[in-house]
């Protein structure tokens, strides 16, 4: 396998860091300006964009810890990006990338949504009326995780092939 510069790598898990918190933010600022006042939107089948306020965690678990749950995720973040130039995966760098970019937009959202430090409720906004409603960060969170678990198990089969 061609190595490529740490540097290089990390500029690229930067980007993709930015990326996911960039479009969570923008989306999240959209459904606030068209959700307001209890408005959905429609899209096909069960998709459907509502607005909801998550002060909990996954699946609106914990309600009322956004402090705790902000400070373990200040905490997650610092030792995801710690552990994110010593990943010599691509997918789980791509993997890292994403759990961080995840973790800084919802994070964002508890840091600046309400005049008390981590007191604010993360947007969310995507509703399958299936499943929990979330938003962009979440999906990237979701994803992330994935992709990790994925190259986790990779790398252990191919470390008990040798």
């Amino acid at each position: 396998m061609a190595s490529v510069p740490t540097r290089a790598l990390n500029s690229s898990a930067k980007i993709a860091i930015g990326l996911v918190v960039v479009c969570d933010q923008l989306s999240k600022h959209w459904a606030l300006n068209e959700l307001a006042g209890g408005r959905t939107i429609d899209i096909f089948w069960t998709l459907r964009f509502n607005l909801v306020f998550n002060s909990g965690m996954a699946f609106s678990q914990g309600q009322g810890a956004g402090r705790i749950i902000g400070a373990l995720a200040i905490g997650v973040v610092v030792w995801l990006w710690r552990s994110l130039s010593k990943t010599t995966s691509k997918v789980a760098r791509i993997g890292t990338a994403l759990l961080i970019g995840g973790a800084l937009g919802n994070l964002a959202d508890r840091l600046f949504r309400d005049e008390a430090w981590l007191g604010g409720a993360v947007v969310d906004f995507v509703d399958l009326q299936w499943f929990p409603v979330f938003n962009i960060a979440d999906s990237s969170v979701t994803i992330g995780a994935t992709l990790l678990i994925y190259s986790s198990i990779v790398n252990s089969r191919l470390k008990n092939k040798s």
